[in-house]
Order: C-alpha cells, then structure tokens, then sequence
C-alpha cells in the first residue's frame, strides 16, 4: 500500500477543555498519511486514482475550524472519518497536536490509525 501524506498543517482553532480554550482559537498542527494504492494515478500520471491533497487539506481545514471540540482524540477521529470517506483510501494515520499546551514541551497531542471495514468497498 502506497502512503500519501500532509504534515503539519497549521489551523487556527477552539480545542481544549480550558475555559480560555473554549474562547480564544490557537494553533492545531494536523498530519494525516493516507494509506491507498496510487498505481493508477502514477500509470496515467493525472489524479483520477489518488487524492488530491490540497482539496483535502482544505477540507480537513474546514472540518478543524467548524468543530470546536474539547479533545484531541475527538478532533483526530472526525478527521480520520473524513479521510477514509475517500475513495481508495484503507487506513489513515491523524495525528493532532497543540502546540501550546505545555510550556515546556514543542506539543502535546494524539495519533490514532484507523481502517475501513473489510467489507467497506475500498
């Protein structure tokens, strides 16, 4: 399986359980790799047959902003649903993480990897 991939996308966002959180958006770094077979897309060299990662990253950017959610962990599965919502996809790694969540640390945060069900048409 091929690995298609977005690392560290930079969305401004309401995340965090915090009352300040709930209120003032800070910075969310999202990496996605989506796991695929681009055999046909590299065959006829044009997208059909792979995802377009800048509509993706696009989407994901929207999906972050509108959802306001308490938890990494909730953020990374919205994100990861959304992802093997492609066609083609068969698992997604999601990482999220908040930059400023710890002083002394670069970020905190989640990775999770998910897959479609066997029977999901890939």
């Amino acid at each position: 399986m091929d690995r298609l991939f977005i690392e560290n996308l930079r969305i401004r966002a309401i995340l965090g359980v915090y009352e300040w959180e709930r209120h003032t958006p800070q910075d969310v770094l999202v990496s996605v790799s989506l796991f695929l077979d681009t055999r046909r897309a590299a065959r006829a060299d044009d997208l059909p047959g792979s995802v377009n990662y800048a509509e993706l990253a696009e989407e994901i950017r929207a999906l972050v902003e509108r959802a306001r959610r308490r938890t990494v962990e909730a953020l990374a599965e919205d994100i990861a649903r959304l992802c093997l919502g492609r066609p083609g996809v068969r698992k997604v790694t999601v990482s999220v993480r908040k930059p400023q969540a710890i002083a002394e640390a670069d970020s905190a945060g989640v990775e999770i990897e998910r897959r479609k069900p066997r029977t999901a048409k890939a």
